[in-house]
């Protein structure tokens, strides 16, 4: 039987609820560092301090070489090349660049696969290519057969049912929806294009229905 617990901020007021303790201790930790009216208070505390403080002469030394620059005319900029700027669905032309497989295709010979993910795959997969800078594993057939995304934040795509909960669960927002047309579990996946701003809470995989979601500290 699960226990609802609840933690209230002291500085906003806000009232998080999870029946998970480490979830909610998670959050925790995230709202504390997303606080805005804790924010204010922080940067109102440091604005007094600064205004207390003289102000040195050389504090105008960096203004004067800053005016010293920009009296001269910057040197024109090199003109971008279409890779370099083509757009992508969340994310950079940098990332779009960094693309090396293809969600289209002839594989349609597949269906959907039972989770759970295996959490040893990295041993016995190996990388297929990146989407928008991220590793995807083999094997991988489109569009019926995609493999598992990502090194930190992984989701085994052939079991994902896009059910959204992941989404919904992650409280820095590293995943979005991408469109996956012709796939036999489901026609979007999780996306996780800000796999970097993981804090490896594990919320998500803890709520993923068809245990898809595995989530690996850095350097594992």
């Amino acid at each position: 039987m699960s226990t609802v617990t609840e933690y209230v901020c002291q500085d906003c007021g806000a009232l998080l609820i999870h029946s998970n303790p480490l979830t909610l201790e998670s959050m925790k930790d995230v709202h504390k560092q997303l606080c805005v009216v804790a924010r204010q208070k922080l940067i109102a505390a440091e604005a007094a301090k600064a205004a207390s403080t003289p102000k040195a002469t050389v504090v105008q030394k960096p203004s004067i070489a800053a005016s010293n620059t920009l009296s001269s005319p910057p040197p024109p900029s090199a003109p971008a090349s279409p890779s370099s700027t083509a757009p992508a669905a969340g994310g950079s032309g940098a990332a779009a660049a960094n693309t090396t497989i293809s969600l289209t295709g002839n594989g349609t010979d597949y269906s959907k696969v039972d989770g759970p993910i295996d959490p040893n795959f990295k041993s016995k997969r190996q990388g297929a290519g990146t989407f928008q800078g991220i590793k995807v594993w083999g094997p991988i057939d489109p569009p019926g057969q995609l493999g598992i995304w990502g090194t930190e934040v992984t989701v085994d795509f052939d079991i994902c049912v896009a059910d959204g909960a992941c989404i919904e669960a992650c409280p820095v927002n590293v995943y979005e929806w991408l469109d996956t047309p012709g796939h036999p579990a489901s026609e979007k996946k999780p996306f996780m294009i800000r796999e970097k701003d993981c804090i490896f809470c594990m919320a998500c995989e803890n709520v993923c229905p068809p245990q898809c979601v595995k989530i690996f500290q850095k350097g594992q």
